[in-house]
């Protein structure tokens, strides 16, 4: 299990999910509060490439011995990648939840909408 940490190069979600902003698209993930909080992912269950995400929505599913959650969308967009290895390697997201444990890319529609993610320090206050 990775170590309690959050990037600061990061935007976060209050639902525990991270963004991390590159142009016009964005990487997905759940934080390391969230992995933690999960237990030990057993399962991902992702969206397809192509699927249109809107912020603060539900747009996969992680299971873990404890239960089954929800993955919210810190932003809106198409999804144009989904971390392939995670459907035979679930256990990055709890191993490396900023790195091998991302979870899909996507193409923003809505730049803006990253003005109303937290930065890290505001994401530790929410904690």
């Amino acid at each position: 299990m990775a170590e309690a940490s959050y990037p600061e190069d990061l935007k976060y979600h209050a639902e525990h999910d991270w963004a991390r902003i590159e142009g016009d698209q964005a990487t997905f993930g759940v934080t390391w509060y969230a992995q933690d909080a999960l237990g030990e992912v057993v399962f991902f269950d992702p969206p397809e490439v192509g699927t249109q995400v809107a912020k603060d929505q539900a747009y996969a599913e992680v299971e873990s011995v404890k239960a089954v959650s929800d993955v919210f969308a810190p932003l809106s967009g198409e999804i144009v990648e989904v971390n392939a290895t995670l459907a035979d390697s679930p256990e990055n997201i709890n191993a490396d939840p900023y790195g091998d444990g991302w979870m899909v890319k996507v193409r923003l529609s809505d730049p803006s909408e990253v003005d109303s993610l937290l930065d890290v320090s505001a994401y530790r206050d929410l904690l």
